[in-house]
């Protein structure tokens, strides 16, 4: 089972000295974050039960066995839970319920087999889609280091000069365009909040309580209504005591960390106090699933459903289902087949979820590298990959995530950059709420010594972390939301990549230049030293989170198009784009549908209105764009691929649906006409190939799969021209093949079949050879026989 930590000082302590020793110059950053350890095997034997995430098959389904299908129509759902463990041979301790499918079961170990072991008996029953450990995930913030400022530089427009942020997201001019909208609910699965927090109480809804552990829920209330967080701190007795939900865990304060995700959030706003949330209108709904030492991922997963309004087993119905869920938690390894499943069921219904990339410098962690999730990396104030975020081809796109920005070892070294937010003083239970503040307590040491302040049993931390990168991009999102309130969460995300901004190339305060980010090879490839983020989109996302123009993205109309089901070559289809829309508060005023040069051209009737016709060309491949315009001259463009049996588009069928799915980019496609034909051995076949999604049209031809030809079977020209050899080849019919030079996986054939030639004789121009004559003599032989018949 993975194992993580939420206070692993120690450990953050040796990280900042390894990026010291590996940063530009021997400066490298001091950034003490939390890590989470590596996870141990699953080879290892059990010593403790076992909790694994079940997901059982629908009643019916063709991959469950014969024998078990009629069990799983009559069975309730803990009758079938105590069937499988029965069929494998394992004794269930106790079993909880998630969903009608979707189970927690716990398996007392058998003697010396490793949980692997156990987990394969699961898999192997027919009524089981999934079976994986209910591992522990963990919050993705700093350890105490605190330093504060009054200011919040990563809100701000981008500063110049000696004490540039070039990462800072300008939420300031956003909000010059909105403020967000009292309408819109962003739930945070975190560890909880202090609802009594002053910045925070305006903007928090009844929440719930997921955590079924009573260790690390901290108190009785467990699951049940309310999201207050009643401290996390660890003891050493705490982690000798509960090994397999500590594990590697190091005694520590509470974080209060839901309590600091929420304030960048949504903390109130323009009310001459605290601190300003990303949004100042959106309401907060709490969900706590993480307390003493993280939080199971059964109970992460439950919160996530319920937050999406999606009945969960043993909760009460939603009756505030979020736009917007903010993750700032996460562990090691690939996303899991019940994350996977819980978020394809929170998108299906329009709702952007955005996670946390992680604080390790590895590979990004579960939930952030799920597929439709916004994780999101975190950056140094220059721009760069700060050393602790995790990164890789999973981020979508990257924000501030606060660092010291020097390789000072003075613990008491103010850290410049980090982000101001909501706190709770409290060393263990909570105490006075307010705002993270400007005095460094040193790690190494425990208890926490007065930092100076006031009261000197009080503590303050640095924020620091990726924790707090995501809830700056999950408050954007709820900005472009207020603006248009039908972008689904496909769109939201689309939309957030493409109006980022690109990562600087160098790092302005750095005297030797890092080194650039690459992609992780493995978990223990990390880059725990500030390094250069690439622009492909490869390691630290699109680029960085800049909320005007994220703004000016949302603000664009959304184009949608209606396709018949079934088409066919030659068949009269109609283009249905009367389901786009404007923002809100705007409308649109042009429609205009064009064929795009490069591949088939295709006639189109009513270009200039929303719905459109066309003719089904009976050979080859050709794009038609729609383009929707609103009242401001703001635009969007929809694509739609033509081909004589199908017509596909990523564009939804009307503005607003809630199902969507990430759209891949569009596949590079061929096709040549004529797909058959016949040819002399004397005459030429010109054939033609068309190339859609691409701007490269040029292709590579073979015949036979020999590259331009030969003249055993014909050769072809760069054009397309097709010249048989000299006899008809054997077999007659070649395959003459083009290629995309753009995509060498795009090809397309067409078969042509070569004749022999008439033959001819002697004699002027047009001259029959004598088998033609003597053939034609002998019809007219017979013609006059016949006509003499026919007198007779």
């Amino acid at each position: 089972m993975k194992r993580s930590s939420l206070w692993m000082l120690s450990t953050a302590v040796a990280i900042c000295a390894i990026a010291a020793g590996l940063g530009a110059g021997g400066l490298g950053e001091r950034n003490p974050v939390r890590t989470h350890p590596l996870s141990s095997s699953l080879e290892s034997p059990q010593t403790a039960v076992l909790p694994i995430i079940v997901k059982l098959r629908a009643a019916g389904s063709t991959a469950a066995g014969a024998a078990q299908i009629q069990d799983a129509q009559v069975e309730d759902p803990h009758e079938r839970i105590a069937a499988l463990a029965t069929r494998a041979g394992l004794a269930l301790a106790a079993h909880r319920e998630i969903t009608t499918l979707m189970h927690v079961m716990l398996i007392e170990p058998l003697p010396g087999e490793s949980a692997a072991e156990t987990l394969a008996r699961l898999r192997a029953d027919p009524q089981v889609e999934y079976a994986e450990p209910d591992q522990m995930r963990y919050a993705h913030s700093m350890t105490p280091n605190d330093s504060l400022y009054v200011q919040q530089w990563y809100e701000q427009a981008p500063a110049s000069g000696a004490n540039a942020t070039p990462s800072a997201v300008d939420a300031t001019d956003a909000w010059s365009t909105t403020t967000g909208s009292n309408s819109i609910v962003i739930a945070d699965i975190d560890s909880g909040v202090r609802p009594d927090h002053p910045d925070l109480v305006a903007r928090l809804l009844p929440g719930y309580c997921f955590i079924h552990d009573a260790f690390i829920a901290n108190n009785s209330s467990c699951p049940g209504p309310g999201a207050t967080d009643p401290g996390d701190w660890i003891t050493s007795t705490d982690i000798s005591g509960h090994s397999s939900q500590c594990g590697k865990e190091m005694a520590g304060p509470s974080s209060w960390h839901g309590t600091r995700v929420a304030g960048i959030l949504g903390a109130v706003t323009d009310n001459n106090a605290g601190i300003a949330g990303m949004t100042w209108n959106a309401q907060i709904l709490p969900v706590r699933a993480l307390g003493k030492c993280g939080g199971q991922d059964s109970d992460i997963i439950s919160g996530m459903l319920w937050a999406a309004g999606i009945a969960v087993s043993g909760a009460p119905a939603n009756s505030n289902p979020a736009k917007i869920i903010n993750m700032s938690l996460g562990g090691s390894g690939a996303c899991t087949a019940s994350y996977q499943d819980a978020i394809n069921q929170i998108t299906a219904k329009g709702i952007l979820i955005v996670a946390s990339a992680g604080n390790e410098g590895g590979p990004v962690d579960t939930p952030g590298d799920c597929t439709g999730v916004a994780g999101v990396s975190g950056l140094r104030q220059a721009g760069t990959k700060v050393g602790y975020s995790s990164l890789g081809p999973q981020v979508a796109l990257a924000a501030p995530a606060g660092n010291c920005g020097d390789a000072a070892t003075t613990p008491q070294s103010a850290c410049v950059y980090s982000l101001t937010t909501t706190t709770n003083l409290g060393y263990h239970q909570p105490d006075a709420n307010d705002y993270t503040g400007q005095y460094y307590c040193d790690p190494t040491t425990s208890p926490y010594p007065s930092c100076s302040l006031a009261n000197s049993n009080q503590y303050r931390t640095y924020n620091l972390g990726t924790s707090f990168s995501a809830p700056i991009v999950a408050g954007i999102a709820a900005l472009m939301t207020a603006v248009n309130g039908k972008l689904n969460s496909c769109q939201l995300l689309e939309r957030l990549k493409a109006s980022s901004v690109p990562f600087p190339q160098t790092s302005l305060d750095a005297t030797t230049q890092p080194p650039v980010c690459h992609v992780p090879s493995g978990s223990s490839d990390l880059q725990n030293a500030e390094c250069i983020c690439t622009n492909d989109g490869k390691t630290c996302g699109a680029g960085m989170a800049n909320a005007p123009a994220a703004l000016n993205e949302a603000l664009r109309p959304i184009a949608a198009i209606s396709l018949p089901a079934k088409v066919s070559g030659g068949q009269s289809i109609s283009l249905d784009g009367s389901g786009s829309a404007a923002a809100n508060n705007h409308s649109l005023s042009t429609f205009e549908w064009q064929s795009v040069s490069g591949g088939l051209s295709v006639t189109i009737q009513g270009a200039n209105t929303s719905k459109a016709g066309l003719t089904v060309p009976s050979c080859g491949v050709g794009t038609v764009t729609f383009t929707v315009t609103d009242d401001q001259g703001r635009s969007d463009v929809a694509n739609v691929t033509v081909t004589p049996t199908s017509l596909t588009t990523s564009a939804p069928a009307t503005a607003g649906a809630g199902t969507c799915s990430v759209p891949a980019p569009a596949a590079v496609q061929v096709a040549v006409c004529p797909s058959t034909s016949t040819v002399q051995v004397s005459a030429n076949e010109t054939l033609t190939a068309t190339v859609v999604n691409t701007t490269n049209a040029a292709v590579t031809w073979s015949v036979n799969g020999v590259a331009g030809g030969n003249a055993t079977v014909g050769t072809i020209s760069s054009a397309g021209v097709y010249t048989p050899p000299a006899s008809v080849p054997s077999p007659a019919t070649v395959t003459i093949t083009a290629m995309s030079e753009a995509s060498s996986s795009a090809v397309a054939s067409a078969q042509v079949t070569v004749a022999s030639a008439p033959k001819s004789g002697g004699g002027g121009g047009g001259a029959l050879d004598w088998v033609t004559l003597l053939a034609a003599g002998m019809l007219t032989a017979r013609a006059q026989r016949s006509r003499c018949a026919l007198r007779s």
